[in-house]
């Protein structure tokens, strides 16, 4: 019929429908994949045997799910930045490449929660064997070693943080607020009072209260003072949820959490040791970081003392202290890692801060006044200029336990009054402007024997140390960008060191998992 509109005609088709697929889990293991290789791995190259030891159904009780499956899952699941053993579960169920490499079992989410958190020391073993094997495919080189942390919130909450006196103030608080509302619940029994909706929040508020009270007041009854690790060591902040997990201030906040540190070789960024610390400061784990790796090599047979074979250790300020210097030095360790002030001493980043700013804004209060290296101290005539370049008088002058002379200098009020720079120079400028307080002070020492910590500072100063460490963010901070932002490993899921330290080297496997992927000589086929 001329005009009429033709009619397309298509095959039907309906989503609403079941059907039977015939699928080869081999095959969907495809080679250049992570899944693939993690497979190959588990499968061909590692020793599982380390989990056995820990099942004791030989003679009686239930097969188990096979170690081989479950890390298998484990491991692709954190890759792609899932950590809930609920979500690795149903992933089982419904993903297709969960369900080639479970072979099509569907572990259940306890079973999963508790090989994570169950064998720290079988993936400690395990993290080695990953080890191993990169040294076997040639991707560790031995020159360059970097050292750093990354800085994770865990699963406790800050809010339940505090001295031991501080948590006997907060339950005492909760405690008056217990009798409050019951007082007030009382009174509308009195009064037969008819307002139901605040009676019912009165009891929740009560029952509430009453569970934080009883949370506190257990703790305290089995817990001692949490001490630091300075040598002049003051109780530091327990925690009633994770009382191994520490309150941790970085560039992004203050939280409850571990510090990840990871030591990374520098020709495939393969890390080497990885440990997780329950403290902020960071300068007490560098000994144990290179012990560890010190001892690891031995145990793998690649060297009796690797750092007497010529390669380079770089950490950065935050793992600088004096004993970990003279450590550095006694044990002959070719390492860099500068101090604080040593972008202050290098000419070619003067004027840096007053562009940019400073490097971490917010997060140290008055922090950038002007620091002592900017002051101009002659230990010989025992006399100190401030930046304004008046000269300021010796306020005092004694010797501490070690010998070293201390010198204290003061800023004349005068001076500092009238000074156009005592508001980035003085901690309290308004008082010197109407006249009271003190003028800027400062602090040096005249140390009796040469310190460590002057040793490294030439080392750094020098313009092959400054070559040395320029490499070391190259080659650690990649590293920690493919955990977090690639990995989406933004937090910790688990309680104590252990168990965190275990997922922290379940992550850092998969790091090295990748790389043999990519370089790794038998992977190539």
């Amino acid at each position: 019929m001329s005009g009429a509109t033709a009619m397309a005609n298509f095959k039907p088709y309906d989503y609403n429908q079941t059907t039977m697929v015939v699928i080869n889990f081999e095959e969907q293991l495809q080679p250049g994949t992570f899944e693939h290789a993690i497979h190959y791995l588990i499968d061909e190259r590692l020793d599982l045997s380390i989990f056995h030891p820990q099942y004791k159904n030989d003679e009686g009780g239930r097969p188990a799910y096979d170690p081989a499956i479950l890390l298998k899952i484990i491991l692709f699941a954190y890759s792609k930045g899932i950590t809930s053993s609920r979500e690795i579960q149903w992933c089982c169920e419904t993903n297709i490449i969960f369900k080639a490499l479970s072979c099509d079992t569907v572990p259940h989410f306890t079973t999963i929660a508790s090989f994570v958190s169950s064998y720290p020391e079988s993936i400690e073993a395990l993290f080695e064997q990953i080890v191993l094997i990169c040294d076997e495919e040639g991707l560790i080189g031995n020159e360059l070693f970097a050292i750093d942390g990354c800085k994770l919130p865990s699963n406790a909450a800050k809010e339940w943080s505090g001295t031991l006196d501080e948590l006997k103030q907060k339950r005492d608080k909760i405690r008056k607020k217990i009798r409050h509302c019951i007082k007030e619940h009382k009174k509308l029994d009195r009064r037969r009072s008819d307002d139901k909706v605040r009676a019912q929040r009165l009891e929740k508020s009560i029952a509430t209260l009453d569970s934080a009270f009883n949370k506190i007041d257990q703790f305290l009854k089995t817990a001692s003072p949490r001490m630091g690790k300075a040598k002049v060591s003051k109780e530091v902040k327990s925690n009633i949820t994770d009382n191994e997990s520490a309150k941790i201030t970085s560039n992004k906040g203050t939280f409850q959490g571990y510090n990840g540190i990871a030591a990374v070789d520098k020709k495939h960024q393969i890390i080497l040791e990885a440990q997780a610390y329950g403290e902020g400061q960071e300068y007490h784990t560098l000994q144990p970081m290179l012990e560890g790796i010190r001892g690891r090599y031995k145990r793998l047979g690649l060297s009796d003392n690797i750092y007497q074979d010529g390669t380079i250790v770089t950490a950065d300020t935050g793992y600088a202290n004096e004993d970990n210097m003279q450590y550095l030095r006694a044990e002959g360790i070719n390492a860099y890692v500068p101090d604080n002030q040593f972008r202050a001493r290098d000419k070619r980043l003067k004027g840096q801060k007053d562009k940019h700013g400073p490097r971490h804004p917010g997060t140290a209060g008055r922090g950038d006044i002007y620091p002592a290296s900017r002051f101009w101290f002659n230990a010989t005539a025992k006399s100190c200029v401030c930046p304004a370049g008046n000269a300021m008088w010796l306020h005092s002058e004694r010797q501490d336990a070690h010998g070293n002379t201390k010198l204290s200098f003061e800023g004349r009020l005068t001076d500092c009054r009238s000074c156009p720079q005592n508001h980035a120079c003085m901690h309290n400028p308004a008082a010197a402007d109407h006249g009271k307080g003190h003028g800027r002070q400062v602090q040096f020492t005249i140390r009796k024997q040469p310190r460590a910590t002057d040793w490294m500072k030439r080392r750094v100063d020098s313009k092959r140390g400054k070559e040395i460490y320029s490499h070391r963010m190259s080659v650690v901070e990649p590293v920690f960008g493919n955990l977090t932002a690639n990995k989406g490993l933004n937090r910790f899921s688990l309680r104590g060191k252990a168990k965190v330290q275990g997922q922290w080297q379940l992550f850092c496997m998969i790091q090295n998992i990748e790389k043999i992927m990519r370089y790794g000589t038998s992977m190539a086929s």
